[in-house]
């Protein structure tokens, strides 16, 4: 009797435990897609005209730019540009929401349907040195509305009017510098 007890409460406290430790998780809003499961490039690869060279399964693209590591899309630093896409094409107006970390003077972007959002180290690399709430080589929230198309870094205007096209994916760069992007969820507007 006093095993089952014990193995009882042991139980419980491991289930509470388990509450505390997810309860700084946000919570998801139904109807919102996770862009980057946390864990490999599943659903992302390169584009190369009608060609896509997916990485399912794979937590590293084929030339090491890209890497799934703790949760992030890291962009290594390499030779050339070189641009991870979704294989997912999004036709409706949508909010699209990261977190990025760049390294000193790093340069990457953020495409939506095609056009390039810059997102580099800003008050080093530009083009926006006068953002106020940007936090170097620490995490910074871009927000894309995609209904007039407005783009913002930690709630501060980074472009009113984006000219995307009707339909497309979301796409990263690689550039410059070691850049992080985590979070990456997309909402469907109604």
């Amino acid at each position: 009797m006093n095993r089952c007890l014990h193995l009882l409460f042991c139980f419980a406290v491991s289930l509470l435990f388990s509450d505390w430790l997810l309860a700084d998780e946000p919570k998801i809003e139904p109807g919102t897609v996770e862009l980057f499961n946390g864990k490999d490039l599943s659903g992302w690869g390169y584009k190369m005209g009608d060609k896509f060279e997916a990485f399912d399964g794979e937590t590293t693209s084929s030339d090491k730019r890209y890497t799934a590591k703790d949760q992030t899309i890291v962009v290594n630093p390499g030779k050339g540009i070189r641009q991870l896409w979704t294989k997912a094409q999004f036709p409706k107006d949508f909010e699209l929401r990261l977190e990025f970390r760049a390294a000193e003077n790093a340069d990457s972007g953020l495409f939506v349907r095609g056009p390039q959002l810059q997102v580099r180290d800003y008050l080093v690399a530009g083009p926006y040195k006068n953002l106020k709430k940007y936090k170097p080589q620490d995490w910074n929230e871009i927000v894309v509305v995609v209904k007039g198309t407005v783009a913002t870094c930690n709630g501060e205007m980074l472009e009113a009017m984006l000219k995307v096209p009707a339909t497309g994916g979301i796409g990263l760069e690689a550039d410059r510098g070691q850049m992080e992007y985590r979070k990456l969820r997309l909402k469907e507007l109604m």
